[in-house]
């Protein structure tokens, strides 16, 4: 089928038609900005939740469970799980898809595994085109599962709505949940694996580490739900706290913020991209020759040579 015909049937929620666009859109395909100039319109209309954590947290297992939950909402939902890349063959086991096959018969439920390839974060580098090509499908929700991240890989809380961190019983102390980082972007907070000892003493820890932020009274208050999301234990629940939260962005406005913001980020991404590919061209490289060997001779300084390379390409013409 030709570059329409596919975005038609995207919008459609033709299944074939979706996998098939969210492949182009993995391999940076030449019909890439066609068919993001064809879904433009009909996308970032779904709810958009991000569930992160370190490896082992059970993230796998709760986005399945929230799958379950959303679903006897009557709503329909697609998942986007991103597993890691080998550093030696950049192929990736997609353990996701794996355990989510209680969904695969739900005509309501889509899954779709993404390797990261190397891109930093817990997220792929097509991840952003990818949510776009959900929302136009017309899913209700969309759930994005990070690969396990450490504690400076915050990326998902640029491209959700709501963000929920999840931890376990056993995976630090006081000290680690105060540190910066992924547990600063929670909009909600899991303790899973909840009926193994220690859980309430991470319970607890969680709890300091929210009061220890100041906030004003209209700020949404990250709260904390203790699950066993192999046996279905405090889910719903944990689905209702994710509702609250989309309520208060909806309400306060922030919602439409989160949402420019991260229009932004994608805008400024591409925007690098398109730079880096101009770069890599011959005649940029030979200018970038020129102004390196001004550098290293003094004639000018690495700023004003940068500002110059910017200039040259930024004139020139073509994508």
């Amino acid at each position: 089928m030709n570059t329409p015909q596919l975005v038609d049937r995207v919008r459609a929620g033709d299944r074939r038609a979706l996998a098939r666009a969210i492949t182009l859109v993995e391999n940076g395909a030449p019909q890439l900005r066609e068919i993001m100039a064809g879904l433009a319109e009909h996308a970032g209309r779904a709810q958009v939740v991000g569930f992160t954590g370190s490896p082992g947290v059970g993230k796998s297992t709760t986005t399945s469970a929230v799958v379950r939950a959303v679903r006897d909402k009557g709503l329909s939902v697609a998942v986007l799980a991103v597993d890691p890349s080998s550093p030696f063959t950049g192929g990736a086991l997609l353990g996701d898809r794996v355990r989510m096959q209680d969904h695969a018969t739900d005509p309501g439920v889509y899954i779709r595994s993404m390797a990261n390839r190397g891109h930093l974060g817990g997220l792929s580098w097509a991840a952003p085109h990818a949510l776009r090509v959900l929302g136009a499908a017309g899913f209700d929700v969309i759930l994005v599962e990070t690969v396990g991240v450490g504690q400076a890989e915050v990326a998902i809380a640029g491209q959700a709505d709501t963000t929920v961190v999840l931890s376990a019983p056993g995976m630090g102390d006081a000290v680690q949940a105060s540190k910066a980082g992924v547990l600063e972007i929670a909009d909600v907070l899991v303790v899973n694996k909840a009926d193994r000892d220690g859980a309430r003493v991470t319970l607890r820890e969680l709890r300091q580490m929210v009061a220890m932020k100041d906030r004003e009274d209209h700020e949404w208050k990250p709260p904390i739900e203790m699950t066993v999301a192999d046996r279905g234990e405090g889910v719903g629940d944990l689905w209702e706290r994710v509702r609250e939260h989309y309520d208060h962005l909806s309400a306060s406005g922030e919602l439409a913020e989160r949402r420019r913001a991260r229009a932004r980020e994608e805008v400024q991404a591409i925007t690098l991209d398109l730079l880096r590919s101009r770069m890599a061209g011959p005649e940029a490289g030979k200018g970038l020759d020129r102004l390196a060997a001004d550098v290293a001779d003094g004639r000018t300084d690495p700023y004003a040579a940068a500002d110059t390379l910017v200039g040259e390409l930024t004139d020139s013409t073509g994508p």
